[in-house]
């Protein structure tokens, strides 16, 4: 973020790879003594009406959905948006910051707490550590703000998991106008829930100079304290949030990969209440990104089955495309028909094996009761073959 867009330091080595692969054991079930105190951060008292008119409005008016639509499927808060993707949210973010926010934001007791970090752009500025935590979704990242206190600070969190820790940055921060945030860096810690204590973060602020100070423009803040846009020192721009989209909370179950079943049930219990009607197949290109079943060792009956790769649906046809190696896919193309109010049968039997410009016949045919649990223009959860859940992303709406 824009703290951490300002810290050209690499983090320990091969840390991602090894938090994310490989949870240490918990060694210890440390509780703080009583008799050491806790130093907490003097906040202001904020009167409970606000806090009740602020929890009776709608989280997000519709000018700040269309920014969150267009986030929805973006993977790596950026890092692997296409083109597309990239001129959506730009375009999602400058509309934004053309309405009424809230004015002189840095004034305002709405940008205080705790903002989840959704999206950042990726310019050539962007420090080590950032390209190696943001871009990763299985880690949250987290950006705090508390201007109102005895120590005014601006802090980036990166929560690697509840049973690994976190990594929390931290800066003196001072307020210089109604949208501009100054900050220093001044001090870094892992917190390691295994650990009785803190790991310093091994960077020497006080010698960076300049290189640990940086500022931070909230360019829009919503009426609802939910959603902020920020813009750093050094040209990265930031999209925040205080409340998610329950998409976003689907997504989020995935790339961590816990819980991921009781979120879909939470997800189409929530649907189903507000839904008008029964979802329909959409046409596009769909790329499985969850299943139910684990792949098993022939990829060939993956790949037939739907349990990789991604769908194309086009004029009552439906094909699975599978890249193998640089060069090789597995392509198997069917038809199918409506059998119910959210039914559909499957028949896939035209397989082949595409190597370049070849294409070589395989013996293949499976057919396949599909079950739409949920549908919209960006995801799909379905029920398909041996009655396997499926979670599928739009990669495209098929009309190129």
């Amino acid at each position: 973020m824009a703290l951490i867009e300002n810290l050209n330091l690499w983090p320990p080595s091969n840390l991602q790879r090894n938090l994310a692969l490989n949870p240490p054991p918990k060694l210890f079930n440390f509780k703080p003594s009583a008799t050491h105190s806790i130093r907490k951060p003097l906040h202001t008292c904020r009167c409970s009406l606000v806090n009740e008119q602020q929890q009776q409005q709608a989280p997000f008016t519709d000018q700040e959905k269309q920014l969150i639509d267009a986030l929805i499927g973006i993977q790596g808060r950026g890092k692997s948006a296409s083109p597309q993707q990239l001129n959506d949210v730009e375009r999602a973010v400058q509309v934004l910051e053309g309405q009424d926010g809230v004015g002189d934001p840095t004034s305002s007791g709405l940008i205080e707490g705790r903002w989840q970090l959704m999206f950042t752009t990726r310019p050539g500025t962007a420090s080590p550590i950032q390209r190696t935590f943001v871009g990763v979704d299985f880690f949250s990242v987290f950006q705090e703000v508390y201007l109102r206190t005895n120590d005014p600070r601006v802090s980036n969190i990166v929560k690697f998991s509840d049973w690994i820790g976190e990594l929390k940055v931290e800066a003196a921060a001072s307020i210089k106008d109604g949208k501009r945030i100054l900050f220093q860096f001044d001090r870094a810690a892992f917190s390691f829930k295994f650990l009785p204590f803190k790991v310093p973060y091994p960077v020497p602020f006080r010698l960076l100079g300049d290189e640990a100070k940086g500022w931070l423009d909230t360019t829009y803040l919503s009426h609802s304290g939910n959603l902020r846009i920020s813009r750093g020192n050094k040209g990265t721009t930031f999209v925040l949030q205080k409340k998610t989209d329950p998409r976003q909370k689907l997504l989020a179950a995935i790339s961590t990969g816990t819980g991921v079943e009781e979120a879909i049930d939470e997800f189409i219990s929530l649907s189903k209440s507000v839904a008008k009607d029964e979802p329909v197949l959409l046409e596009g290109e769909w790329q499985m990104i969850w299943s139910s079943q684990v792949e098993t060792d022939s990829w060939l009956e993956n790949a037939g089955n739907g349990l990789m790769g991604s769908q194309i649906v086009k004029n009552e046809q439906m094909k699975f495309l599978v890249s193998i190696l640089p060069g090789i896919r597995f392509s198997m193309i069917g038809k199918f028909v409506k059998s119910g109010t959210k039914t559909y049968d499957v028949t896939m039997n035209d397989a082949a094996l595409i190597v370049g410009p070849f294409g070589y016949p395989l013996e293949m045919e499976n057919k396949i009761n599909m079950e739409l649990l949920y549908n919209d223009d960006k995801i799909r959860i379905s029920k398909g073959y041996n009655n396997i859940l499926f979670v599928h992303l739009r990669a495209s709406d098929g009309s190129k």
